[in-house]
């Protein structure tokens, strides 16, 4: 039975990911940081079926303790802290977390077992202020926020322990996947959760910023099983995972308040707010290497995504009520 040991396991991506490897045979391990209010939401109906250890990117000494004793075949690293606009108020510790947290891992992976297969999530908030569209896995970075930023390192140190230790260590670009687990600070959920509570009356608005910021989304299940590819392979190497496709804010309120028979422009309001001190406009992937190599594809349309979202919302609170 082959062990994966998964960094961020409570959060979205985590919990789809350990959902494929046990369905895969796989023993899973999930690191937790040490915390009194730890949220096991999206794993609570696993619970019975993996392991949930307490560890941290920022503690080197937990890392090896981690791969030591429970010898996983492959470590995926999906800790962050991941939500850009938080990364403006904790620039040093998104820097500590994000980008020095993967250098940490690694040298716990040199030292323990250089053989141990490891997958980086990186982030097309790299690509930022794009220099081409669509981007693909040699566009150049141009970062255009601090959780950006610590990506690129993040995705250089793998890079760099790869081809000086060889060790198989690969880097995942992901464009922006969302699902019902996503968290709620995120914008996909911030509209399909106000779009379920205006419907059921509950509020009466919703506040967005730059209505006109489009985005590649995808559904976070089919992009998890990216990451499972991209370990299986015979060579490490950087893929680039999206749909190809670009959609506006705009055009997700659009299709999430018409799902439940309303029409976005009496409700959503725009506050300045909500805007990035540096916005990134246009991001668009082109994963024709993972498709060509991985045989990767999505399984999920945009339009199946926004109303997924919005019903299961629309079910949890009906459920509250």
């Amino acid at each position: 039975m082959p062990t994966a040991l998964i960094t961020g396991i409570t959060g979205q991506d985590g919990s789809y990911l350990a959902e494929l490897l046990l369905s895969k045979g796989y023993q899973v391990i999930g690191m937790v940081r040490r915390s009194s209010t730890v949220n096991f939401e999206r794993i609570d109906h696993l619970l019975d079926n993996i392991t949930v250890l307490q560890g941290d990117l920022q503690d080197q000494g937990s890392l090896l303790s981690l791969l030591e004793e429970y010898k996983p075949t492959e470590v995926y690293n999906l800790a962050a802290q991941s939500f850009v606009p938080t990364s403006w108020g904790q620039p040093a510790l998104t820097g500590d977390v994000t980008g020095l947290g993967v250098t940490r891992i690694l040298e716990a992976i040199r030292f323990v077992n250089p053989k141990i297969r490891f997958y980086q999530a990186s982030s097309s908030e790299m690509f930022g202020k794009v220099l081409e569209v669509p981007q693909k896995e040699d566009t150049p970075f141009y970062p255009r926020s601090p959780y950006g930023v610590a990506k690129v390192y993040g995705h250089w140190i793998t890079v760099n322990y790869r081809e000086s230790f060889d060790i198989f260590a690969t880097s995942g670009i992901l464009f922006n996947h969302e699902s019902p687990r996503r968290g709620l600070e995120f914008v996909t959920r911030k509209i399909s959760d106000t779009v379920a509570r205006i419907k059921l009356g509950k509020t009466k608005e919703l506040r967005l910023g730059n209505l006109e910021a489009q985005r590649d989304w995808g559904f976070a299940g089919d992009y998890v099983r990216a990451m499972w590819l991209m370990l299986q392979q015979e060579h490490p190497d950087n893929y680039v995972i999206g749909t190809g496709e670009t959609h506006s804010v705009r055009e997700f309120c659009e299709i999430a308040f018409s799902h439940v028979g309303l029409d976005y422009k009496d409700y959503v309001v725009v506050d300045e707010r909500f805007y990035r001190p540096a916005e990134v406009d246009l991001l668009i992937s082109d994963p024709s290497k993972a498709r060509n190599q991985l045989k990767w594809e999505p399984a999920v349309s945009f339009n199946q995504l926004v109303t997924m979202m919005v019903d299961s919302d629309v079910a949890r609170h009906t459920k509250m009520s």
